[in-house]
């Protein structure tokens, strides 16, 4: 519980965290909400094309929440896959999530770090990890939980709808379509690293722009896990090393 306060202090606190909710539903009503939605309109119409089930289909998208884990999932059960062979995959997919957890439970005050993150970790999701590191430097410790709360819930909600509608619709929308509304998704989280001040942050995505070529030519099943370790620590390690090797440059002209 929170510590006891004055009724007065009390209010404004509520008042905050409440403003906080509805701030990150608003920001969540724009290009955020569309980009989620068209990559579960893909989802829903590629899954139409190779004869899932609509069902299964939407209410997936609500209960796991993974875009890319989903199109894997999708892939290998239409191919065949064993099962053990699909639950490995997936698993594969989604331990980005555990990064994205750790940068973010950090930075909540501690008093909203308890059981009901179990709660709110599931509607962690690219889009709404992205905006959340953006938004939260300009919000007090205190109103970070309920801003991601209210962000990630409100895209959340086109899961189910955006899945049944791309679904429903899939016969008016071409495959390639279908897989190019999909990368929406990746393509809104990349340039919203353009909006970040930390440099490392934009010198990471340079490099993995640059090597994702060479490692497709190199071994296309394994590029883009390698281009994104190789060129993120690059990114740190250089960085670092270039950081402090001109902070002694600008002593020495000091001196």
């Amino acid at each position: 519980m929170w510590p006891k306060m004055p009724y007065q202090a009390r209010l404004a606190h509520v008042f905050r965290r409440r403003q906080a909710l509805k701030r990150g539903a608003r920001d969540a009503l724009g290009s955020p909400m569309l980009v989620l939605l068209a990559g579960m309109l893909a989802y829903g119409s590629v899954a139409h094309q190779q004869g899932l089930d609509v069902w299964i289909t939407s209410l997936g998208s609500v209960f796991i929440f993974a875009l890319p884990g989903q199109i894997v999932m999708q892939e290998m059960l239409i191919a065949g896959a064993p099962l053990y062979s699909i639950v490995l995959a997936v698993f594969v997919t989604a331990t980005r999530f555990v990064t994205m957890s750790i940068t973010l439970i950090p930075q909540f005050h501690r008093r909203d770090r308890g059981p009901m993150l179990y709660l709110f970790v599931h509607l962690v999701a690219m889009t709404s990890w992205a905006v959340s590191m953006r938004a939260f430097p300009t919000l007090k410790r205190a109103e970070r939980l309920p801003y991601f709360a209210g962000f990630a819930f409100t895209v959340w909600l086109v899961a189910f709808p955006g899945t049944f509608l791309g679904y429903v619709l899939a016969e008016d929308v071409p495959r390639w379509m279908g897989y190019g509304l999909a990368l929406i998704n990746p393509l809104f989280f990349l340039m919203s690293f353009a909006e970040l001040r930390a440099k490392v942050s934009l010198l990471a995505v340079f490099l993995g722009f640059v090597l994702g070529p060479i490692t497709y030519a190199w071994d296309p099943a394994t590029s883009l896990l390698a281009s994104g370790f190789i060129g993120g620590t690059l990114a740190y390690f250089g960085f670092e090393h270039l950081a402090r090797w001109s902070a002694n440059w600008r002593e020495a002209r000091r001196t």
